[in-house]
């Protein structure tokens, strides 16, 4: 039965992304707003599918901490899922991305048209600079930059990874960077097939407030997103019957 609902929700879920893409041409006419008000339905669309066919719900904790206007928010990233599943909770969101998913038909496209901030890493220094240039802008028109600071997706329990460059970004923008924990990975693995049903959870932590040392911004960073995350993780493994490893626990009583 998982198997059957994972392929139906996989097939379903690609479908309704490729009629989306379809749908949202005629936005490039419209104004940037408006296109990320459709784009927003799309990602509640893909939502909804998850729950009625893979039975995937949300838990979102900590709405109420999110603060109004330009702000920096740096997510745990475990799978595709929050890529498109954070958009609806904010009001003007923008990502950082890698420059070469620009280059992706339609899907390049769109991110031009909601403005995403792209980086190209091979470029060193000077790609850092233009992404905290363009980044500045966005947040001075009241935007959300959305960053993964480990650059990557990250099992769980993998040892975190984070890069410098969500430093660079919170000391350039001057505002308030927006801690998110998840433990999306247990029910949308990354590059597996399987969509297992249960409850994905979301923890919005305390705003971390401008003006912190680079360092002990880096440290509080960290420790506020690793500690939620495991605590996730771990709530999401017992609803799901797993072992730390990953495993289903009832291997361990029958070894």
């Amino acid at each position: 039965m998982l198997l059957l609902r994972s392929l139906l929700f996989n097939t379903t879920f690609y479908a309704n992304m490729i009629l989306w893409l379809i749908m949202l041409l005629p936005t490039f006419l419209l104004p940037r707003r408006v296109f990320m008000r459709c784009a927003k339905l799309w990602a509640l669309s893909s939502l909804w599918l998850l729950r009625v066919i893979a039975g995937t719900k949300v838990e979102i904790r900590g709405r109420e901490k999110i603060p109004a206007g330009g702000l920096l928010v740096a997510a745990k990233h475990q799978s595709l899922w929050e890529t498109f599943a954070l958009l609806p909770l904010f009001d003007d969101p923008t990502f950082i991305l890698k420059r070469e998913l620009m280059w992706i038909p339609f899907f390049g496209w769109y991110a031009r048209k909601a403005d995403c901030v792209p980086v190209n890493r091979k470029a060193g220094s000077q790609a850092l600079v233009r992404m905290m240039a363009r980044a500045h802008e966005e947040a001075r028109e009241g935007r959300q930059i959305v960053i993964f600071p480990e650059g990557t997706r990250r099992p769980p329990g993998a040892a975190p990874a984070y890069k410098y460059g969500v430093v660079h970004l919170y000391q350039n923008l001057e505002s308030p960077c927006l801690p998110i924990a998840l433990n999306s990975g247990l029910y949308w693995p990354r590059r597996r097939f399987i969509r297992r049903p249960g409850t994905i959870r979301v923890e919005i932590l305390d705003p971390i407030p401008p003006g912190l040392p680079r360092d002990a911004f880096f440290r509080q960073l960290q420790e506020a997103i690793e500690s939620s995350t495991e605590r996730l993780v771990a709530e999401g493994r017992r609803d799901l019957g797993l072992d730390p490893g990953g495993r289903p626990a009832t291997n361990l009583s029958n070894a």
